[in-house]
This record gives C-alpha cells, sequence and structure tokens, in this order.
C-alpha cells in the first residue's frame, strides 16, 4: 500500500494523537488547562485554548474516529490546496468554530469543549467544494450520499441543534468549523466552486 505524499495531515494526526493520549493517560489535569471554555477565552484572556482544545480528545473513540475521518480526507485537500492552504483551511476552521461557540455559549461561562471535529468538518466541507458529487459513506447507511448533499445537511443539522443543552456533541463547534473550512476554499479556490456547474 502507498500512502500520499500528505506531510502536514500526518503531522496534524500525530499531534493529536500524542497529545491526546498524554492528557487521557498521563496528565489528566492538562485537559481542563487548555480546553475550550467560554470563562477562560472570553474574560480570562486565555485565547490559545481556541487552538490547544483541538488537540485534546475525551477518548480514543472520540479520537479514533476524527483521525481517521482526517487520514481519508486531509490527503487530498493538502494535494489540490497545497500544504499552506490546507493548513489555513484547517486552523481557520478551528478559529471560526471557537468562535461560533464564543456567540452561541456567550451566556454560559462554564461551557467546555475538546476535539477536532471543527477543524475536520472544514476539512470534509473542504473536499465538498472540490468534488460535490462524490459519495461520502455513512455508517450505517449503506450506500454514498453526494457530497453537496452531505454538506448541506452537514450545516442544517448542525444548525438546528446548535445551542443545545445536555448534549455531549458541539454543534455549533461543527457548525463554525464547517463555514469556515467552506469559505476559505472558496477564497483561496473560486475556480472549484465552478466545478459543480462544469
Amino acid at each position: 500500500m502507498e500512502f500520499p505524499n500528505a506531510p502536514a495531515t500526518y503531522a496534524l494526526i500525530a499531534a493529536n494523537v500524542i497529545v491526546s493520549l498524554y492528557a487521557l493517560y498521563a496528565d489528566r489535569r492538562f485537559i481542563g488547562h487548555f480546553a475550550f471554555n467560554v470563562e477562560a477565552v472570553a474574560r480570562g484572556g486565555q485565547h490559545y485554548r481556541v487552538i490547544t482544545s483541538s488537540f485534546l480528545h475525551g477518548g480514543l473513540i472520540h479520537l479514533s474516529f476524527n483521525m481517521l475521518t482526517l487520514l481519508f480526507f486531509g490527503p487530498t485537500m493538502e494535494r489540490l490546496l497545497g500544504k499552506l492552504g490546507f493548513l489555513v483551511v484547517y486552523f481557520g476552521a478551528v478559529v471560526a468554530s471557537g468562535i461560533t461557540s464564543l456567540i452561541v455559549r456567550r451566556r454560559e461561562p462554564s461551557y467546555s469543549s475538546i476535539g477536532a471535529s471543527d477543524a475536520v468538518s472544514g476539512v470534509v466541507l473542504s473536499f465538498c467544494v472540490f468534488f460535490p458529487l462524490a459519495p461520502i459513506y455513512i455508517f450505517p447507511i449503506p450506500f454514498g450520499i453526494p457530497a453537496v448533499i452531505y454538506g448541506a445537511l452537514f450545516i442544517l443539522i448542525s444548525a438546528r441543534m446548535m445551542g443545545a443543552q445536555g448534549g455531549r456533541i458541539a454543534h455549533e463547534g461543527h457548525l463554525g468549523g464547517a463555514l469556515g473550512g467552506l469559505v476559505l476554499t472558496l477564497l483561496m479556490r473560486p475556480d472549484a466552486a465552478t466545478r459543480f456547474f462544469g
């Protein structure tokens, strides 16, 4: 099996795995110091948490799902956007997610979140721009969903569910990350938008 040349993707996966495993098994306090938290970011000036929280995960399943998704989509987007463009989409999605979460959760100072789902959402939506008709498979659905439909449903569901109380999924973060990846991709590669009509 030949692996594609995607150093930025592999570096991000390695960083996520190393940081998450350290936090999960070596020092659980690490998560508390670096997770996204509304109070710490908005009033405490700890803006770094917007980025650091994206490298932390709540468990092996959470970590594995995000990293497998990044492995599936990252190399293709790194090839199309270049290393720098890919990193702009990845971290731009993280920042967009943080801003969205701060706005939606502004009345919940204790609200916290972790995970690379925001960045991965941005990468997947970036893929949808370039390959709108490519099938995306979601377990347990036995057939592929066209990427453009997947992207639209992802945004609509995240928008509908954001701000939900008591859930374990940060839908507003997913929405912000997805829209951030989408917008940044179109800004860097406006030609990609014509693929759907070409």
